[in-house]
């Protein structure tokens, strides 16, 4: 018996071109990209125990989400240099989809919502190497130029300091949607029942009662929702481990943060700093950069064992 043929994934969609804000919505996603050189945040964290490094996502999180929020605002000459929006704001509504929305910041302004952003923190130094999210909303409430945005995020020091932000993740919420229902109906290994329970609600912009997620026949794992483990971040999530913090690799510090905090002695921590630099600078022509890498990190070690 012959397998059976795999649909093609969902194909990307976005609003018409001939949307009279189509030239807003190009803006947004502009300014959504420029996030990491114009991002801002009060906050400044110091002390911070070993321990408590990966809890970063759950406490921190939904304050970083406002400060993009926050962010995307001081960005409005990006996004509506000729003040035709004047009368509007980006507003975070964090029990609703999506939980960001372009508003009408006066009343009797038509329309109240132009756009939605579903807006994801991402810890990036967290045990898992990727995002832990769920997403299940289904994609008939998704408005075609609503977005779903992943902005991951570390603190300047590594250990302390100020969060800074990295190149977001941003993909249509709707095709999101179908790509993962796609992914958990026809790609996804495994045996259980792979049938989805679509919600019958369908539109944009619903209230905090609406039941507005879809639902698989089975689930046992819990991870329905998973959008990072569909594949479809794969790409980016290789790309942003390349970029640097502190003048070392993203992935470098993962590995050095996750095995630093597990149960290891101190000589298995020495040869595992050691192994993680050696393997951040195999395609370095610097001699030295090894011995440097290891030495950043031991000094790291020092003060998380110190704080």
């Amino acid at each position: 018996m012959s397998e059976s043929v795999i649909p093609n994934p969902p194909e990307p969609i976005g609003p018409n071109e001939s949307w009279e804000h189509y030239e807003l919505y190009l803006a947004v996603k502009k300014a959504v990209y420029s996030l990491p050189s114009n991002f801002e945040s009060s906050l400044n964290i110091d002390g911070v125990l070993a321990t408590d490094l990966f809890a970063f996502n759950s406490s921190l999180g939904a304050t970083i989400e406002q400060q993009v929020v926050n962010s995307l605002n001081r960005l409005r000459s990006v996004w509506d240099p000729e003040q035709h929006y004047a009368l509007y704001e980006f507003e975070r509504q964090p029990q609703t989809f999506p939980d960001v929305v372009l508003k009408a910041s006066a009343p009797n302004v038509t329309p109240t919502i132009i756009l939605g952003i579903e807006l994801k923190g991402w810890y990036i130094l967290a045990k898992e190497k990727e995002p832990s999210f769920r997403y299940k909303v289904t994609p008939a409430v998704c408005a075609p130029a609503d977005l779903l945005v992943v902005v991951p995020w570390a603190l300047q020091n590594v250990i302390s300091g100020s969060p800074i932000v990295f190149e977001p993740f941003v993909m249509g919420a709707r095709h999101a949607a179908k790509y993962r229902n796609w992914h958990w109906e026809h790609k996804r290994k495994g045996t259980s029942k792979k049938g989805i329970h679509l919600s019958t609600v369908e539109r944009s912009y619903p209230t905090k009662s609406d039941m507005i997620s879809d639902r698989p026949e089975s689930d046992g794992g819990g991870n329905y929702g998973r959008l990072a483990r569909s594949g479809v971040m794969e790409e980016y999530i290789s790309k942003l481990f390349t970029d640097k913090l502190a003048g070392i690799q993203l992935s470098a510090w993962q590995q050095f943060l996750s095995i630093f905090t597990e149960s290891a002695s101190e000589s298995d921590i020495d040869i595992a700093l050691q192994r993680i630099a050696k393997n951040a600078t195999l395609s370095s022509s610097d001699p030295n950069a090894t011995k440097r890498l290891a030495e950043k990190f031991r000094e790291t070690a020092d003060l998380l064992e110190q704080s």
